[in-house]
């Protein structure tokens, strides 16, 4: 048995990572994190599914992590770094799926990653893993000619933006092409197309943001070319799917010393 800590427990993914960790055959919950003001600090971990675990939510990050051997982290850039660097004290390992880290803090990741085993990845989904390597395929063929935007819709809770799997999606499709993401993205579009003026610069990477409702996550990257149009698509209906790929990222994870990984290490797609 995998004994797996969840940080954020009394969120909406915390609770799904819970109910998936105690539905697991090979893992078992050992622990259970949440900030100190949170209302459920202290309840049982799965009393929300109208049942015991024994597994009490705590503030306190060595409590915590007693016995953890990965700790499943889908909070806040600041909070998950806090987390890590009582992970690397304790030699637990970490499946980090929170967004919007800054390069500098992406380099902090990288550093505790050389102590123990680090799988950073913005979209735990199976789906989305493999529309990234499709998207690799569809944009060295489609590299003259075709205009490219990424869409993105998540519910009105999300504070980030872009989605970190946005900008994922963007990053792969700049590589394939040979471009530096920081250097050809837009971020949203008011008055003229293009920021010098004139008609849209065909070697943007454009971003759409839309904020609103339950939506739990759409990803569409559009190739738009002369006559036609490709679209590639991935819709979240449930945020089972990610918690599905974390508890998939964990297995993996568990088994290693140190390093930084990918959901392309889990899925045998790097």
């Amino acid at each position: 048995m995998i004994r797996v800590a969840i940080a954020g427990a009394s969120g909406r993914m915390g609770r799904m990572l819970i109910e998936a960790v105690l539905a697991a055959d090979d893992l078992q919950l050992s622990g259970a994190l949440d900030v100190p003001q949170a209302p459920a600090l202290g309840h049982d971990a799965s009393a929300f599914l109208g049942h015991t675990s024994g597994v009490p939510i705590s503030a306190d990050l060595h409590t915590g992590l007693v016995g953890a051997q990965v700790l499943i982290d889908f909070t806040r850039p600041e909070g998950t770094l806090a987390h890590l660097a009582i992970c690397r004290e304790l030699g637990v390992n970490m499946v980090i799926g929170t967004t919007g880290f800054s390069d500098a803090q992406k380099a902090q990741i990288a550093d505790h990653a050389q102590h123990i085993a680090v799988l950073l990845a913005p979209n735990m989904s199976v789906g989305i893993n493999v529309m990234l390597k499709l998207l690799d395929v569809a944009a060295r063929a489609l590299n003259k000619g075709y205009d490219i935007e990424i869409i993105e819709a998540h519910h009105r809770h999300k504070v980030d933006a872009p989605s970190g799997t946005a900008l994922q999606l963007g990053e792969v499709v700049a590589a394939a092409l040979g471009r530096d993401l920081k250097a050809c993205a837009v971020y949203g579009r008011e008055g003229v197309s293009s920021p010098n003026g004139g008609e849209r610069d065909p070697s943007t990477i454009g971003f759409a943001t839309v904020r609103g409702g339950d939506i739990v996550g759409d990803h569409t990257v559009l190739f738009a070319g002369t006559g036609e149009r490709i679209e590639i698509t991935h819709k979240a209906s449930s945020r089972a799917t990610f918690a599905q790929g974390a508890l998939r990222a964990a297995r993996f994870v568990a088994l290693r010393k140190s390093g930084l990984y990918g959901m392309n290490d889990v899925l045998g797609l790097a």
